[in-house]
């Protein structure tokens, strides 16, 4: 007898350690799980990040509590987009998200049904990701990444009166500064500034190029560009040691050492992106959800880094950038 109690004591030990087993996958299965593919390592594209996991708790989805996210860093290697995005897919990801047009391309090239979100992508049309910003149609929607260009001319001119030659650094084939660049040059030219362009292939090519750029303009303007934004402080380091200011497109770049600039939150970019995701999670249709995009730039402006230089500022667009904005000091 005391042998078949024992089997049955054991037999029931193990039948409710299968109950539970089994109800933690089961709740585990239906827990909601968010992929973001982020292209790599920068201060803009981590404020991204951090925003997207603060928009989400900001609509009830909490990252271990009742959400799954798995988070992937490519590193700026193409052949880890395409596997990490595959991960995704195997993993049956509810939701993706694309931080920086490669992520986000990468997604949309690895499934046509599975929601995708854009993180501050600049150019959503261009980069071939939506066919309509007002109507997306298919099963990608997300935030758009537009800097108010006209208003950072329109500083780096207060700053910088006499200007005359610019010179613009940008990655070759990236779709997320092509739009840019091509709206601040209609808008030097239109000021009557001469700009130079420079392209780089890859952050082998920074040093070397800037170099060579900051010899030869009054100043230089860098767009919203990944790669560039990897080798920011090479750039920098050649701009200083010719006393040339960098006119960044980002708040982080200035804060890094860029003299001024005025530019959307990114931390409200990704906070954008993540109550959007939020909202798919819920039951939206992101063929039904239009492209968001903020409207008001802060202006930014890097003292410390002005005064490095030797660059006169006036007093009242310091005051009026304090009571406005950001000085950094």
């Amino acid at each position: 007898m005391k042998r078949i109690y024992t089997t049955i004591i054991l037999l029931l030990g193990f039948l409710i350690f299968a109950f539970f087993k089994s109800d933690q996958t089961a709740k585990h299965t239906q827990t909601p799980l968010v992929g973001i593919l982020q292209l790599t390592s920068h201060p803009a594209l981590d404020s991204i990040h951090k925003g997207i996991i603060a928009g989400l708790k900001a609509e009830g989805f909490t990252v271990g509590k009742n959400l799954r996210v798995d988070f992937q860093n490519a590193q700026n290697d193409q052949s880890n987009l395409k596997s990490m995005s595959q991960r995704f897919y195997n993993e049956n990801a509810n939701v993706m998200i694309g931080i920086a047009t490669p992520a986000a391309q990468s997604l949309a090239n690895t499934t046509s049904k599975t929601p995708i979100v854009m993180g501050a992508i600049s150019d959503p049309v261009g980069a071939g990701l939506v066919k309509d910003l007002d109507h997306p149609g298919g099963n990608i929607t997300g935030v758009m990444h537009r800097e108010p260009i006209a208003k950072q001319l329109e500083l780096i001119q207060k700053l910088m009166p006499t200007l005359q030659t610019v010179g613009i650094l940008h990655t070759s084939s990236d779709d997320s500064s092509a739009a840019e660049v091509k709206e601040f040059t209609e808008l030097a030219k239109q000021a009557g500034i001469t700009l130079k362009e420079y392209t780089i292939t890859s952050t082998n090519d920074i040093a070397q190029v800037s170099a060579t750029m900051a010899s030869e303009v009054q100043a230089i303007y860098i767009p919203n560009d990944n790669t560039v934004a990897s080798g920011f402080q090479t750039v920098l380091k050649n701009a200083d040691q010719n006393k040339i200011p960098v006119f960044p497109s980002t708040a982080d770049m200035t804060k890094q050492g860029g003299l001024a600039t005025v530019s959307v939150s990114q931390f409200e970019l990704g906070k954008m992106t993540g109550k959007m995701t939020a909202q798919i999670l819920k039951g939206k249709d992101p063929a039904q959800m239009p492209i968001e995009y903020p409207t008001n730039g802060i202006t930014y402006l890097n003292l410390k880094q002005a005064k490095r230089l030797g660059l006169h500022v006036p007093n009242t667009l310091i005051n009026k950038i304090q009571h406005q904005g950001v000085v950094i000091k």
